[in-house]
Formats: structure tokens, sequence, C-alpha cells
């Protein structure tokens, strides 16, 4: 068993923590912090669960799978804030969980990396068709900012209904994406494919498909749980840590929605397997950007939930920017320990920026 699964197996134990801290009222701040390290763990055990499954099912439906259960854990947690009328964390988890897999997450793997490697190669024809799916992401944000910044008279249900239809385009490009990379141009994704058939010949027997359906839904079921117990004391937690709501949606969730993809990631960049991590780390912010800041958009729709595409100006900036230096980055095929430095300063100012901006509103 990898470091990494022995890990996963230890955070568990906070499962039954964060539910003895619910239930016996250990206040909300050690609800919050023990179900947000409960879900690490089962987040890892979705991502693994899902990986299993798809040796037994084949390529394209595997494919599918891990493009559908990618990002669950986040977007669960974001559903559930959502539900609760947490509008503004919604929205910060969604810039947050972008920004985070193409500074934080891809700046970790190619420091670590470059270190042990120098100088790593990936496929620059990829990098440039994920640039341009995130910035498509950065218009999707920027119009409707644009329409309500310009049109003061526009109401929320006019705001929503073209949010909504901007998340249905967002949809439709998903799809499109996926049927690029899974069959029209698959052999661009020879890297990914290759991986596949390597995870399959490390197993000696085939997966069991019960057990690993079974650890799936069950996992999925207590994140949902936990999610609960994370939202419902998310307000008062912050508050007693001495942090906004801005920053906990944008730095905090996100952290801990993806610290398993952020753990594949690095790993896989220590293996001197950069196409792979980078996949791992920009596939994320695709999906967040063209799949689920759209579902959560459409699910506020049907909720009742004023959720829309219109975020505050720091947000769309921050995002832009990260967007923009990543795609700077990557474009040239080839990565060094020094740009990972580069896109890890980024975070590291962003993460101030946005940690500070309740105090410089409050000057202001």
């Amino acid at each position: 068993m990898s470091i990494k699964n022995l890990i996963f197996f230890g955070l568990l134990i906070f499962v039954p923590i964060s539910a003895s801290a619910h239930f016996l009222g250990w206040g909300e701040l050690a609800v919050f912090v023990t179900a947000a390290i409960a879900i690490i763990p089962l987040a890892g055990w979705m991502g693994q669960a899902t990986e299993e499954i798809a040796v037994v099912v084949g390529p394209s439906l595997g494919g599918l799978l891990n493009a559908t259960f990618g990002n669950a854990t986040e977007l669960i947690i974001a559903l559930i804030a959502l539900n609760a009328g947490l509008i503004n964390v919604v929205k910060s988890s969604i810039t947050g969980s972008i920004i985070g897999n193409l500074l934080l997450v891809m700046g970790l793997s190619m420091l670590l990396g470059g270190i042990k490697f120098k100088e790593q190669d990936f496929q620059p024809v990829i990098a440039r068709m994920n640039a341009s799916s995130m910035n498509l992401a950065v218009i999707a944000i920027l119009l409707p900012t644009a329409v309500d910044f310009t049109s003061p008279s526009i109401t929320e249900p006019t705001l929503q209904r073209l949010s909504v239809a901007v998340a249905i385009v967002l949809i439709l490009v998903y799809g499109l994406t996926l049927l690029f990379s899974m069959k029209t141009h698959a052999y661009l994704y020879d890297v990914g494919t290759a991986e596949e058939e390597g995870a399959e010949e490390e197993h000696h027997e085939a997966p069991n498909l019960p057990l690993w359906i079974g650890v799936l839904l069950a996992a999925t079921l207590v994140v949902a749980i936990e999610s609960e117990w994370l939202v419902g004391s998310l307000e008062v937690a912050t508050k007693q840590l001495g942090l906004s709501e801005l920053f906990t949606g944008v730095i905090l969730l996100p952290i801990i929605g993806n610290a398993a993809e952020h753990a594949t990631a690095v790993t896989v960049a220590l293996k001197n397997k950069m196409d792979l991590s980078l996949s791992v780390a920009v596939g994320s912010s695709m999906q967040i950007a063209l799949f689920v800041a759209p579902v959560l958009v459409i699910a506020g729709w049907l909720m009742g939930q004023p959720m829309d595409l219109d975020f505050n100006n720091f947000q769309l900036i921050a995002v832009a920017v990260s967007i923009l230096i990543a795609n700077s980055i990557s474009s040239d095929g080839s990565s060094n320990w020094l740009e990972g430095t580069l896109l890890l300063a980024t975070y590291t100012i962003i993460g101030l920026a946005f940690f500070f901006h309740p105090m410089i509103e409050g000057i202001g």
C-alpha cells in the first residue's frame, strides 16, 4: 500500500471524531476543523474508487467517470452551502478552486519535479488547448459581471437568467472537450492512455467492481454528511478563527476539497510524468469552470437561490491573473523549479490579498 493511501487510512479516524464533535456539542470550531480533515481522506477514497472502477469499465467510460467525479467533493460542499444560502462562499470556492489548481498545485508540481529532474517536458498542444478553455472561463465570468457593472438598473432575476444561459453554453463546451479528448483527438492524449495501461498492468488481478462501487457510494454519502456539518459550522468557526468568508471560500475550502488531487499531481510530477500532473491540475480547473460552476448556477436557479456568474471585481481580477501566468508558463511545453516558484509566489500574494481584503474594505 502506498504512503498516500496509508495517510488516507489514518485520517479516516477524524470521521468518528467529527461525529462526536457534532453530536456531543464540542463547539462549532471543533466541528469545522474535524469535518474539514475528515473530508480529505474521503475525497481520496472517492478518487481511488473512481480509478479502480475505470480500470474495469475501460478507457472511454472510465474517462467519463473520472470527468464526472473529478470534483465531486467540491460540488457536494458547494451544493450544501448553496442550499444554506451562502452564495458568496460558493462563488469564492469556485474562484479559489480555479486559482488553487493553476497556481498552488501546478506550482508545487513544477517546483518539486524541477528540483528532482531539472527540466520536465509536456505536450504544448494540449497546454494551448487548455489555455483556450480557461480563457473562455474568464469570458464567462467577465461578461455577466460587466453587464451588472454597466447596467445598474438590471434586476437579479434577469442577471440569473443570463447566467443560466451562459451556464448551458459552458456545459455544452465541456461535453465537447470530453469528445475531443476521448474520441476525435484522443491520440493527443496518448500519455494518459499509457498511464491507464500501466495502471492495469500494476493490478495482478482485476479490481473488485462491486467493492469499489460500494466504496464510492459510501464515501460520497459520508462526504455529504461531513459537508453538511462543515457548512453548518462555517460562519461561527471562521469568525472565531478571525477569517473572512471570502478568504475561507477562496483558500480553505478548495484546499480541503482538492487535497487528494493535489497529492496525486505532485506524486506523478516526482515520477517525471509532468503531462499527467498538468492534466490533473489544469483538468480540474477546467472542470470547475466549465462544469461545476454552471451546474451550481442551474442548481441555484432551481433552488430559488440567487446564484449567478456575477463575481466581484477582485475575484475576477485574481482569476484572470492566475490564468494569465499559468498559460504563460505552460505555453512552451517545458517546466523547471523556478517556474514552479513563480506560480507559488503568485498564489501566496493572491492569498495575502484575500486575507487582508476585508481590512482594505474597512479602511476604504
